[in-house]
C-alpha cells in the first residue's frame, strides 16, 4: 500500500508553484475516460429514443452534439482544476489576452456561435437539401464551426456556419418531403394551345418520380418574340437529384410534341436591306 502511495506521489513535472504527480495524471485519465463513457451513454440513449419514439434524426443529432460539447467543456474545467489551475484566477489574469485573441479570432467565434444556433434552433438538419449561393447541397454533418455538405457532383463542401446563418438560404426540405419544380417550353405560333397543355401534362404523368398527378399543371406564360412560352409545373420527392428527372421529362416532351406535329421554334431575325433608288454616281 505504501508503495502505491509512493508511486502516486511521484513528481513528473515541477514548474514554479505547480507540481504534476502521477496521481494527477491518473485523475486526468479518469476524467477523460468518464467523459467518453458519458458521451457514449448519451448517444446510445438518444438512438434508442429515436428508434422507439420515431424522433427526428436531425433533432437527435443536434441534441447529441449540444450535450457532447457541454460535457467536454465541463471536462476541461475539471482537468485544469485537477492540475491546480484555478479557472477564476486564469480568466482574471488573461482578460486582456482574451480580448486580443477574441478580436483576432472574431470570424472563428462567429462561426462557433452560428454552429450553436444551428444545433439548438434545428432549422437546418442532417439530410436537408439547401440552396446556398445558387449551389444545391445536401447537409451531411453540422459541426461547432463548420458544416459538411455534398453537392450534386458528389463533391464534399465545407461550409462555415456563419454563411448559413447570415446568408439567404433556401431549405428545400424544410416544409415537406416534396417540392414543386418547373420546366419551360416554347412552341411555334399557330400551335393548338389546348393540345400543347395536354401534351405537357401527359409528359409529366409518364415519369415515375412525379407525385400528386392532380397537381401537375401546364400554363401559357407569355407571347415570346418567336414562340408561345409554356411552363410545366409538377411535384417530386427527388429534390436533390431532380436534374435527372427534369432531363427525362424534357425528352418525353420532345418526343410527344413531335408525335403531335408541334414544333419547337428557334429564334429568327429578319434583315431588311434598303437600297437608295434614284441616286446616281456623281449626282
Amino acid at each position: 500500500m505504501e508503495t502505491l502511495e509512493n508511486i502516486l506521489e511521484f513528481q513528473l513535472l515541477s514548474l514554479s508553484d505547480y507540481t504534476i504527480r502521477v496521481s494527477n495524471l491518473v485523475t486526468i485519465l479518469l476524467i477523460i475516460l468518464i467523459a467518453k463513457i458519458l458521451t457514449r451513454l448519451v448517444k446510445k440513449a438518444l438512438l434508442r429514443k429515436n428508434k422507439y419514439s420515431k424522433m427526428d434524426t436531425g433533432n437527435t443529432y443536434a441534441l447529441y452534439h449540444i450535450i457532447k460539447y457541454i460535457i467536454w467543456v465541463i471536462t476541461i474545467g475539471f482537468l485544469l482544476e485537477s492540475i491546480g489551475v484555478k479557472l477564476t484566477l486564469l480568466l482574471a489574469g488573461s482578460a486582456a489576452l482574451l480580448v486580443g485573441v477574441g478580436l483576432g479570432l472574431q470570424q472563428t467565434f462567429n462561426d462557433v456561435i452560428s454552429g450553436i444556433i444551428l444545433l439548438s434552433e434545428r432549422s437546418i438538419k442532417i439530410d436537408d437539401v439547401l440552396e446556398i449561393d445558387d449551389d444545391i447541397v445536401k447537409i451531411e454533418s453540422i459541426g461547432l464551426r463548420t458544416s459538411k455538405a455534398l453537392n450534386r457532383d458528389d463533391i464534399s463542401i465545407i461550409i462555415p456556419n456563419s454563411l448559413i446563418t447570415t446568408s439567404k438560404v433556401i431549405n428545400w426540405s424544410h416544409q415537406s418531403e416534396k417540392t414543386r419544380f418547373r420546366i419551360q417550353v416554347g412552341v411555334a405560333y399557330g400551335s393548338d394551345v389546348d393540345r400543347v397543355i395536354k401534351v405537357l401534362e401527359e409528359s409529366a404523368f409518364e415519369h415515375h418520380e412525379v407525385t400528386n398527378r392532380e397537381l401537375v399543371e401546364a400554363r401559357l406564360m407569355n407571347f415570346g418574340n418567336s414562340s408561345l412560352d409554356f411552363e410545366l409545373l409538377f411535384f417530386s420527392k427527388n429534390i436533390f437529384r431532380i436534374g435527372k428527372a427534369k432531363s427525362d421529362i424534357r425528352r418525353i416532351i420532345s418526343r410527344k410534341l413531335a408525335e403531335n406535329d408541334i414544333t419547337i421554334p428557334f429564334p429568327q431575325m429578319d434583315l431588311h436591306v434598303k437600297s437608295n433608288v434614284g441616286i446616281k454616281d456623281g449626282k
